[in-house]
């Protein structure tokens, strides 16, 4: 379960020596699984079991160092009886997410990343906040996997109507709108496509 985002800015904030970056690769690469986990990071420190998902359901995920909130790694599998093949992966703030994103990069600095805007959904509902890359830098990312992002939209700015972004609906990251709010980064994941729609 995703921690409230002004804890996760405060961990980035308070520990950036500890923001090692991610790959595609290893525990994180498309072919990993339950046992690599286990012989990486040893079977005290990896768990399997039913955890909270979204939108109140249940669901069966691999977490490391579950113990542990600052470096918990959470793993969902597309083969969940021989638990191989991630879903999705949910990193903690004390990491960074291949391409150089951290936990409190606002949208202007993920942009620089991406090297063009990008596309995310309105505030204040289930999937409020989320952003994925269909182009730039952070669409094509070594080692093949896609980079998902949750962004918080802070508190609204005086006398800014903040309503024109809120909702189910698409907006873009370089809206004007948007640059008048203070909207970082507050939880992310990398994942990989159901196996049947690869390339």
């Amino acid at each position: 379960m995703l921690a409230p985002a002004s804890f996760l800015v405060a961990i980035a904030l308070a520990a950036p020596a500890l923001a090692e970056e991610i790959a595609c690769e290893g525990a994180f690469g498309i072919d990993s699984s339950e046992a690599r986990l286990i012989a990486l990071y040893g079977a005290e420190n990896v768990v399997t079991g039913i955890v909270p998902g979204p939108e109140g359901t249940e669901m069966l995920a691999t977490s490391v160092f579950p113990d542990d909130p600052e470096a918990t790694l959470q793993f969902t599998w597309w083969d969940e009886d021989s638990l191989t093949g991630p879903s999705y992966i949910e990193l903690p703030a004390t990491r960074t997410a291949p391409g150089g994103v951290r936990i409190g990069l606002s949208l202007a600095e993920v942009e620089a990343l991406n090297g063009e805007a990008f596309t995310l959904l309105g505030f204040g509902w289930d999937y409020g906040g989320s952003a994925g890359f269909e182009t730039g830098a952070l669409s094509d990312l070594p080692g093949g996997c896609r980079l998902n992002l949750l962004f918080d939209p802070g508190p609204p700015p005086a006398g800014v109507d903040t309503m024109p972004v809120m909702g189910d609906k698409e907006l873009s990251s370089d809206d004007p709108l948007l640059a008048q709010m203070p909207v970082a980064v507050y939880a992310m994941s990398i994942g990989y496509p159901h196996p049947d729609f690869r390339d």
